[in-house]
């Protein structure tokens, strides 16, 4: 008599003397590139949300949602940088006259940016 798993095309292998199901996660299709905000975000599922995590992972959906969340994460990130740069003046123009005033101000840019990006789209998106 076959199993309910054997029915719907289920197979199992045997192990010693006990049969295992063959089981596979579903096919998950390479969309997009996962950066350094995805892996973030990754971490903060699997520590965080283990549920979520686990259920976008067996459904095959994992790799696609950590995409969207790098798309999203670098776009706000160069967005708020450059209208940050923009609202305090760090030209060019400063950047050739006092190369060390233009780096110390742009880190302070892009550490207040990666703090924005990380509560808003990292550690605040579900």
């Amino acid at each position: 008599m076959k199993s309910i798993f054997e029915q719907i095309g289920g197979t199992y292998t045997q192990i010693g003397d006990y049969l295992l199901p063959d089981l596979s996660l579903p096919a998950e299709t390479q969309t997009g590139n996962i950066g350094v905000w995805a892996l973030r975000h990754k971490r903060y599922l699997k520590q965080h949300h283990k549920v979520l995590y686990y259920n976008l992972l067996t459904s095959g959906k994992l790799h696609s949602h950590l995409a969207d969340t790098q798309e999203q994460a670098q776009q706000l990130f160069l967005r708020l940088v450059k209208e940050l740069a923009e609202k305090e003046g760090v030209t060019e123009q400063l950047k050739s006259t006092d190369q060390l005033a233009w780096v110390r101000r742009m880190n302070n840019i892009r550490n207040r940016a990666t703090e924005i990006v990380n509560n808003e789209v990292i550690y605040g998106q579900l």
